[in-house]
């Protein structure tokens, strides 16, 4: 999976390209991340990336010439790597759609290879939307102050998925928004009982049939109990 994120804040990607299970991915060649800085094709000298909003009002906004040509960039840098690949351009907003796991299932089978663009300030001039943008994506209804965040957790996301990503391949089909939309079990590890709590009785028999009852029986509670509307229009036993 190809990756780009236009931003006037790169180090911010160093969370990704050198920790964890995204560290790990990049480096041994399962995805790849490139970072265009929009302050590198500023057309003045001193690299202007903003300015104030016409009608007037608080803040400043991201101008079209340096988003545009970041965007146009990445998209370049993708063909020199292989000309076959087109990306789809994201844009990271409070007004893009709430993205799913299972929206993200989705995306990695339709797509391989995603421009993330960060806004910052106010917003982004709407021209770049109507020259430049295929779709908006949210992480939730609220301000973050910029889409740096965002498409960290957008990347990490789909990372997970890629195959050979983590560890253990069966890691994320038991993950929480799995595909039965059921939330994760309960996870224990040694020591047995601390601070007075003990590790369910179960899970110490050995009787894997018991164990994976029990862990479905838990999803089950903790759906019901914490997101309720997962379980819509789906049969519980």
């Amino acid at each position: 999976m190809w990756f780009g994120a236009v931003t006037i804040f790169p180090e911010m990607f160093a969370a990704i390209n050198n920790y964890g299970i995204t560290g790990r991915a990049i480096n041994s060649g399962l995805a790849q991340l490139n970072i265009y800085n929009p302050r590198d094709y500023a057309i003045d000298q001193r690299a202007t990336v903003d300015d104030r909003p016409y009608g007037g009002g608080p803040g400043m906004v991201m101008k079209v010439e340096p988003l545009f040509s970041a965007i146009e960039a990445a998209k370049q840098g993708l063909q020199q790597t292989n000309n076959n690949l087109k990306p789809i351009v994201i844009c990271l907003s409070p007004q893009g759609k709430k993205i799913t796991q299972q929206d993200l299932r989705q995306f990695i089978k339709q797509h391989d290879s995603v421009v993330f663009v960060c806004g910052r300030y106010e917003g982004i001039d709407e021209r770049v939307y109507q020259l430049a943008i295929d779709d908006e994506w949210s992480v939730g209804d609220f301000i973050l102050s910029g889409g740096e965040l965002a498409a960290m957790v957008f990347i990490d996301a789909i990372i997970r998925l890629i195959p050979g990503a983590l560890g253990d391949p069966g890691s994320f089909a038991q993950d929480s928004f799995g595909e039965d939309l059921l939330l994760d079990f309960p996870h224990y590890t040694r020591p047995e009982c601390i601070f007075g709590l003990k590790v369910p009785e179960v899970l110490l028999s050995g009787n894997h049939a018991d164990i994976q009852h029990w862990r479905q029986q838990q999803r089950l509670l903790r759906t019901t109990q914490r997101r309720k509307d997962l379980l819509k229009g789906k049969e519980v036993y």
